[in-house]
């Protein structure tokens, strides 16, 4: 399945003028990277993929359409994927694309 284009076009619009911005295929999606570290994703299986303080994560689940990611079997803490359902208002997006780039601008930066 192919990521959303539309939702992927009002992520980039999110973060038109961030500096260092890359976008990247991958988990079958777009990942949004800034200094090479992932912010968010649009999931190829609808909805996003949002980077987050793994501290943050208890109180982040408590938002509609929140989970977090499993890989492997295993689930990360660090790692929220949002359902579609969850993305469609405007504010929902800004909100989730606010919090995974606050935490990736955290981060070292990556070569």
């Amino acid at each position: 399945m192919a990521y959303d284009d539309e939702l992927a076009g009002r992520v980039r619009a999110l973060l038109k003028g961030e500096r260092v911005l890359e976008e990247k295929r991958m988990f079958g999606g777009l990942g949004m990277l800034l200094n090479g570290n992932m912010a968010v994703a649009v999931r190829g299986k609808g909805g996003l993929l949002v980077r987050i303080d793994p501290d943050d994560a208890d109180e982040v689940l408590r938002e509609p359409g929140a989970k977090l990611m499993k890989m492997r079997g295993k689930t990360m803490r660090g790692w929220i994927t949002v359902d579609p359902k969850a993305c469609t208002r405007p504010a929902d997006v800004r909100r989730w694309v606010k919090r995974g780039v606050t935490y990736a601008k955290r981060l070292p930066k990556k070569s």
